[in-house]
């Protein structure tokens, strides 16, 4: 009976593409229905996809990967993972991009499966620094860019004219705070924390005797 062909695709985020990869899985070929796709870090294989494709696989079966780095991009989690596919599961893997990276060569000489094993062990490593370099770069990229004022997360918003009078009546009584909040469109937390902020703002000028 022949193997049954699996595939498995990751791209990092939903803004990338997994074109490329879809491309080469098919024309394997690998069945569209057979293919399993994650838009998630390689960081670990905590990923719903990968961990649905690994439950299905059977002895004899094939699980197809363009490149080493789309199965992860930790070094010691890809030994891992490749162990379990073929020696616990007995699946066989095929990366595209390396040639040499194909188990079902099972007539290979010892060379041959030592040469496999090497390759293996510096293309994980490879895969586990390209990960470090990409957090050392984004965390230098957000340091400069606050370094130069620019700042992250939702912008800050306008406390609006209306405020302070809505906010004196509110604590005359007149007002619930939730009512209050209401009628210039913010949330009943926004207004109270509006609030605390002027009213420590204020009892700092009348403790400096401003």
């Amino acid at each position: 009976m022949n193997p049954t062909s699996y595939g498995y695709i990751r791209v990092s985020t939903k803004e990338q593409h997994e074109d490329r990869q879809l491309i080469a899985l098919r024309e394997f070929p690998v069945r569209e229905d057979r293919i399993y796709m994650d838009k998630l870090s390689g960081k670990n294989f905590d990923r719903p996809q990968y961990r649905k494709l690994i439950r299905r696989l059977s002895p004899g079966d094939v699980l197809v990967i363009k490149a080493i780095d789309r199965l992860g991009r930790n070094y010691d989690d890809i030994q891992e993972q490749w162990r379990i596919i073929t020696k616990e599961i007995r699946a066989d893997i095929v990366v595209l991009d390396m040639p040499l990276l194909d188990t079902r060569k099972k007539g290979r000489d010892l060379t041959g499966t030592f040469i496999s094993d090497m390759v293996l062990q510096i293309l994980s490593y490879v895969a586990q620094i390209e990960r470090e370099n990409i957090r050392s770069r984004q965390a230098e990229g957000i340091a400069a860019a606050k370094a130069k004022g620019i700042r992250f997360g939702r912008s800050r918003k306008e406390i609006p004219d209306q405020f302070t009078g809505l906010y004196r009546s509110y604590r005359e009584g007149s007002i619930s705070a939730r009512a209050a909040a209401r009628l210039p469109g913010i949330s009943h937390s926004t207004f109270l924390r509006w609030g605390n902020a002027g009213d420590g703002a204020e009892k700092e000028r009348t403790d400096s005797g401003l």
